[in-house]
């Protein structure tokens, strides 16, 4: 029996579900749910998601309504869906959407829930230092990511990922799980798994005031919150690069690492915030040993070596971020 499939999400992150759920001949595709077109670039022109714009590649209609409307319901009664996929939407679906496809609606979230419940999963376990994460396929309720668990996988970390990095790898690595854990439930094998509420820990999104680092944090908290930060909202500073706190510019951290202190040459301590240069490193003191800077874009320039950036931002000796 062939399942028909509704599939809802927007970005990037849920495009590899999508083609996954279209290749595979257990499913049949009737429809995706996306966000309506926004703008983007300089210019601000409208845009499709990368979930329409890869829908429309498939030839498989697209659905922009919001769900809360008539229209959305009537669509989704005309696509006689027998299951739904959620990933990344942006939008609450309300229990009338929820009751409305005979299988239910199922959930790919990137953490081994209860643990990291809510929007910003992959960029807290990173700021947090955990050793391990992963993936998990839920079953969508009315409360926040607390449905019974019928699949999931659990990945090492390496302590170097950026949240970029890392929610590339689970879309990828997921996205199989995904698809035969939603044909368990067509064939009736699924095993459904309540969660442990009581250890739940949630993952609230990360807003562009918490990516400010707070210099005289220890360097390994600074790394992770840079690396958590990474692309969105993305890590900065103010830039004091006269010494003078009434005189700054913004300026992002791409990519950063904690100092090698068994290297020649690496200062052995900095005030938090003060800036250092050599020929071919940048260091920012912190609470704990220096933080080496490796990628920049300062305030209407583009990203750089931050060893190429130093060499042109004329910076004083007496120069700081904070």
């Amino acid at each position: 029996m062939t399942l028909r499939l509704l599939f809802a999400g927007t970005p990037d992150v849920a495009v590899p579900s999508l083609r996954a759920f279209a290749a595979d001949p257990r499913f049949e595709v009737v429809g995706v749910l996306t966000r309506p077109d926004a703008p983007t670039g300089r210019g601000r022109k409208l845009a499709p998601s990368p979930v329409k714009a890869a829908a429309v590649e498939l030839g498989i209609p697209v659905f922009t309504d919001k769900p809360r409307s008539q229209e959305f319901l009537d669509a989704l009664a005309g696509v006689q869906a027998d299951i739904a996929a959620v990933i990344a939407y942006g939008n609450i679906l309300p229990k009338a959407v929820l009751d409305a496809v005979p299988l239910g609606w199922y959930n790919l979230h990137f953490s081994n829930l209860p643990k990291w419940r809510g929007a910003a999963p992959v960029q807290r376990a990173i700021w947090a230092g955990d050793a391990t994460t992963g993936a998990d396929v839920f079953k969508v309720g009315e409360g926040l990511d607390d449905g019974p668990v019928i699949a999931s996988m659990s990945v090492a970390l390496t302590g170097r990922e950026t949240s970029g990095e890392l929610l590339d790898r689970l879309a990828l690595e997921g996205a199989p799980m995904y698809v035969d854990a939603l044909a368990r439930v067509g064939d009736g094998t699924a095993r459904f798994v309540p969660q442990a509420h009581e250890q739940a820990e949630y993952a609230h999104k990360i807003s562009v005031e918490d990516a400010h680092v707070a210099v005289h944090d220890a360097v390994e908290s600074i790394d992770r919150q840079i690396r958590a930060c990474t692309p969105n909202p993305g890590a900065w500073m103010n830039l004091h690069a006269s010494g003078d706190a009434s005189e700054s510019i913004t300026l992002h951290v791409l990519r950063a690492q904690p100092a090698d202190m068994q290297r020649p040459n690496v200062p052995s301590a900095l005030e938090p915030g003060r800036l250092l240069t050599g020929k071919k490193n940048v260091w920012m003191g912190t609470g704990s040993t220096p933080l080496e800077l490796l990628e920049v874009k300062a305030q209407g320039k583009k990203a750089m070596r931050a060893a190429d950036w130093a060499r042109g931002a004329r910076l004083a000796d007496d120069a700081y971020l904070g």
